[in-house]
């Protein structure tokens, strides 16, 4: 299960596991960001390639625009699936 929510600073915070089951849902809200923002993983304890493949295709549409998503308080096992995947050198990451 996978929660989206918005703070009122804008901020997208994601809460569950962002994997194959969640991955349409995940697809349609990211596809609703039209510009840079953060994403708070502190909630988030698993993603698949499902789920990275969504935030890449997210990353690669906005940053045709000169924006980008920043990736916060990932949690140490998510922040290793991205170290794993490269993906630690595709998004911005503050730890």
């Amino acid at each position: 299960m996978l929660t989206f929510q918005r703070s009122p600073e804008g901020e997208v915070i994601l809460i569950g596991r962002l994997d194959s089951t969640t991955s349409e849902y995940a697809r349609t809200e990211f596809a609703e960001i039209s510009r840079s923002c953060s994403v708070n993983f502190a909630a988030v304890d698993y993603i698949s390639s499902a789920g990275l493949s969504v935030l890449l295709l997210t990353q690669q549409r906005l940053v045709e625009t000169g924006d980008e998503l920043l990736l916060v308080k990932l949690r140490k096992p998510v922040l290793d699936v991205f170290k794993i995947a490269g993906f630690d050198r595709v998004f911005r990451i503050e730890e």
